[in-house]
């Protein structure tokens, strides 16, 4: 506090000398050219010293103060990246407050992204721990049990084995699924970009997940026939993507729905995938975050029906790293579709062309 005063002391008693100095400059001129006193005289000298003051005091206190804020802003400004590859020379108290403004606004705004990063990273860690939890602990009970004895039984000794073997092929499942999201994002997961039927590819996975359908009676079709349609993509990456929305729209569709698979071309020679369902829909706050690691829009009925909870991130990382995007549309109680584009076929183009040519 000491130390503002004296600053501020320090201010007044140079900006006082300066107006004294000047009063008794202009003092002693008029004595020297003994000018008579009058009112017009009183008036100029008035005039004289209310401009004078006027400037040096407001040049003084703009001084003051742009000195101090520049201090603190050269002191932070270090922690602004902008500020680093792009320097700025401020050289007026309006230009000073407005990056001093901006910097402020900057600075609120990341601290708010990474409050809202440390929340998701505790969630993210709340729900790796559980879902781990749940199989460790189910095979840590089957194996203490049967070495307190039961593995005497060889009945019981099997059944036990047998539920201890599920609860590590989910461990193993899960950590694949980690891993695999890992390496999509550091890119270190290598694509092999080739032309394929995209139909074709729909079909088998029809045929993969027909018993699983079944269960549910639940029809997977195409919304009409369709002649092949070929592709550039990762094969067995494209499969997996829509492996996993086809099982999640069985996972939440209703008894006796309906999954749908729909394409169309676009103009820009891509071709959009849509896979619709009649199903339970996603109401419009769990949205955006679907493609979170572990995120369940039903924390109860989406465990029972198992999956590692990282399907829709996958598939949302897949997508991705062919450059390509995916969306989400859905009204709660009436169903979702979620749908991806890939590029048309370069071989397949190139045939079109040569012979739209010669036609």
């Amino acid at each position: 506090m000491s130390k503002k005063f004296k600053r501020s002391y320090k201010f007044a008693l140079n900006t006082s000398t300066y107006i004294t100095v000047f009063l008794t400059g202009l003092i002693t001129f008029y004595e020297y050219i003994q000018l008579e006193v009058n009112l017009a005289s009183i008036f100029v000298f008035a005039l004289l010293c209310f401009v004078f003051s006027f400037f040096i005091i407001q040049l003084r206190i703009e001084f003051f103060i742009y000195k101090r804020v520049k201090s603190i802003y050269d002191s932070v400004s270090v922690l602004d990246q902008s500020s680093l590859s792009n320097p700025r020379t401020t050289s007026d108290m309006k230009t000073l407050t407005e990056e001093v403004e901006r910097f402020a606004k900057g600075k609120k705004l990341e601290i708010e992204t990474l409050k809202v990063r440390e929340n998701y990273r505790k969630e993210f860690i709340g729900n790796v721990s559980h879902e781990l939890k749940t199989p460790l602990f189910t095979v840590q009970g089957y194996i203490l049990t049967l070495l307190d004895g039961a593995i005497k039984d060889k009945k019981v000794r099997k059944k036990y084995l047998n539920r201890a073997s599920k609860g590590v092929d989910r461990l193993i499942y899960i950590v694949k699924d980690l891993d695999m999201i890992t390496k999509l994002e550091t890119g270190d997961l290598d694509l092999y970009i080739e032309p394929f039927n995209l139909v074709e590819l729909v079909e088998g996975v029809f045929e993969l997940l027909e018993m699983k359908s079944a269960k549910k009676e639940i029809s997977l079709n195409f919304d009409k026939e369709y002649a092949p349609i070929y592709v550039d993509g990762d094969k067995e990456r494209i499969q997996q993507v829509v492996t996993n929305l086809i099982v999640n729209s069985i996972k939440y569709g209703k008894k006796g729905g309906t999954t749908e698979i729909s394409f169309e071309e676009l103009e820009n020679s891509k071709i959009i995938l849509r896979v619709n369902d009649n199903g339970e829909g996603i109401e419009k706050e769990h949205i955006p975050r679907l493609f979170e690691r572990f995120f369940r829009v039903d924390k109860t009925g989406s465990r029972r029906e198992g999956g590692s909870g990282l399907g829709l991130s996958i598939v949302k990382h897949i997508i991705e790293a062919h450059n390509e995007q995916i969306f989400v549309d859905s009204v709660y109680g009436i169903g979702s579709e979620f749908s991806f584009t890939l590029p048309k076929s370069q071989e397949i183009l190139e045939e079109e062309t040569d012979a739209s040519l010669l036609n």
